[in-house]
């Protein structure tokens, strides 16, 4: 009997051990490729604009969503700027060709109330397009899909820094949520906050989620009148958006303005 029971938690202790092997992998492959996923937006977005009854909806009701939409991806970007501009050189970031890299563990600043604060951003940011397609399913399906998409990601992140790090990772982790913040645990970061990080890395992100918008409003335009029309607001503001990303491009490939030589 105690042999068949050593038998019987070694053979669950083996399958553990596979599925974590299986999470880590999948992980690490879909960080690699996570720039991908913001384009699963755009396709599913036509259809979903198409047959959503947007002539339906109350005009004051409209104006409300879409405040709503524009405020979470602001307060997404706002989070993404926030821990880049307080991260050290030697992390993860945009990097998407080496796997994860991490020289040292953030745990103060925005990494006290939160271990994920960048995909937290993401989420505000693409949660807030969808909302404005003014489709409730579309919210839930992209909720659902960020979910199972970055919950690997998180778990392959996780363990290359319980690997690394050991018991001052596990400290952390068991204090701070994965992505739902604590306000209640903010310590004061140790990193100083640098505009020219911001600058110099969220550009291209910002612009995508500004074309974004834009993509919808005329989207949804053509499928009503059918017709585009250039003259709105959102076209001016991908316009104004495309000009700071040129500009700010130029700067960091072409000067050493935004130039730091202790950040990544």
């Amino acid at each position: 009997m105690v042999l068949k029971k050593i038998h019987t938690f070694a053979h669950i202790n083996v399958i553990t051990m596979a599925l974590i092997h299986s999470f880590e992998k999948s992980g690490n492959y879909l960080f690699k490729h996570r720039s991908f996923f913001p384009l699963i937006l755009f396709i599913i977005a036509v259809p979903v604009v198409y047959f959503t009854p947007y002539k339906n909806i109350p005009d004051n009701i409209k104006l409300v969503i879409t405040l709503l939409a524009v405020i979470l991806s602001l307060t997404g970007f706002i989070v993404r700027a926030v821990s880049i501009a307080t991260t050290p050189k030697g992390t993860s970031g945009r990097n998407t060709k080496n796997g994860q890299v991490a020289e040292s563990l953030n745990n103060t600043g925005i990494y006290s109330i939160v271990r994920h604060p960048l995909y937290l951003g993401n989420y505000l940011m693409w949660i807030g397009i969808t909302v404005f397609t003014f489709n409730v399913y579309f919210i839930v399906i992209i909720s659902l899909a960020f979910w199972l998409y970055y919950e690997r990601i998180m778990f392959a992140e996780e363990r290359f820094l319980e690997k690394k790090f050991g018991e001052k990772y596990l400290s952390w982790s068991l204090e701070v949520p994965a992505f739902f913040p604590s306000f209640s645990k903010y310590k004061k970061g140790t990193v100083p906050f640098s505009v020219k990080s911001i600058l110099r890395r969220e550009y291209s992100g910002f612009f995508a989620n500004v074309l974004s918008f834009a993509f919808i409003d005329h989207l949804r335009f053509y499928f009503i009148y059918h017709h585009f029309e250039w003259d709105r607001i959102s076209t001016f503001a991908t316009a104004a958006a495309l000009l700071i990303t040129i500009f700010l491009r130029t700067l960091k490939h072409n000067t050493t303005v935004l130039h730091e030589p202790d950040r990544s």
